[in-house]
This record gives structure tokens, C-alpha cells and sequence, in this order.
């Protein structure tokens, strides 16, 4: 049997018995940290780090919400704190003075595009629009982390006040 034949018969029996070369990933190149952020993410907490060191969750212990990376740069954050008060006129356009300052305080909301730094392992919100007007056309850019399917990253001067601590993970 010539060698040809012989690799032709090898590799046959390799693809038969399952057997696959190892991928990129399993052999050493890791992917970039911009390749690790795209997809969809879900809120696991928002606190409030005062100068002092004390945190304080500013949505509540169960913030509800999503953060959507796609693969061309746009991004889309929503977050809101759980159990939020019903309108009791079921209109969002005539919610009273209290039901009103319940929902700005207990949520917030943008959307634009973003980029990674891998170097300073910075994201940088090229914000757009958002719930809050002051952040409107306004670029931010936020130190993360990407442990496994957790993404945790700091806003410097949160809307709130103090720095922003942001933990979420990846959406199943």
C-alpha cells in the first residue's frame, strides 16, 4: 500500500472514531476580550461604592434588565429595579409626581455603540440616547472584566452618585 493511501485510511478512521483536531481555542489563542463581550447579558447587581467604601444597591437586591453587545459595535442597556409600582391610571402618560420619580430613580436605559480597549481592558459607551438626558451624545469609558460568564465593570461617576459597580452574566 503506497503512503497516500495509507493517511487516506488513517484519517478515515480518525473522522469515524470521532476524532477532530483540536479547535483555536483548546490549543492556546484565547479570544480577544471584545470577541468575549458580544452577546447578551443579564443584571446580577448594581451598587452605588460610596467614598467611604459602604455600597448601597441601586436597584434593589434583584435588578432586572439586559445589556446586548452585537459584533458591529451597538450596544443596548436597560436595567430596572424589581417590583416597580404600577400606574394606578394604567397611562404612562398620566402617572403622578410620585409614580414618576418611582420610575426615573428605578431604572435606567441607553443605547449606542461601543469599543474595546484590550490593552487598558476598557469599554467606551459612545452613548446616543438615553433615559437619563444628561448622558445624551456623552462617551464613557468604563475599567471590566470577563471571568467565565461574568462581566463585571465600574462607572467612575455614576448617575447616582459615588462610582457605579456593574456585575452581570451571560444570558443562556
Amino acid at each position: 500500500m503506497n503512503r497516500l493511501s495509507s493517511l487516506t485510511l488513517v484519517a478515515m478512521a480518525l473522522l469515524f472514531l470521532g476524532v477532530t483536531l483540536p479547535s483555536s481555542d483548546a490549543i492556546g489563542q484565547q479570544k480577544t476580550l471584545n470577541e468575549q463581550l458580544i452577546g447578551a447579558w443579564m443584571y446580577v447587581s448594581v451598587d452605588t461604592v460610596r467614598s467611604d467604601g459602604s455600597r448601597v444597591p441601586m436597584y434593589g437586591p434583584n435588578p432586572q434588565g439586559l445589556v446586548i453587545f452585537d459584533g458591529n459595535g451597538h450596544y443596548a442597556l436597560v436595567n430596572s429595579r424589581s417590583g416597580q409600582p404600577k400606574f394606578a391610571s394604567n397611562n404612562r402618560m398620566d402617572g403622578t409626581p410620585d409614580e414618576n420619580k418611582a420610575i426615573v430613580q428605578g431604572s435606567i436605559a441607553h443605547f449606542g455603540r461601543y469599543s474595546v480597549n484590550e490593552t487598558d481592558k476598557t469599554i467606551t459607551f459612545r452613548i446616543e440616547t438615553s433615559t437619563f438626558p444628561n448622558w445624551n451624545g456623552v462617551e464613557q469609558r468604563r475599567p471590566f472584566t470577563i471571568t467565565g460568564d461574568e462581566l463585571k465593570w465600574t462607572t467612575p461617576a455614576a448617575s447616582g452618585g459615588g462610582s457605579g459597580e456593574v456585575v452581570l452574566k451571560r444570558a443562556k
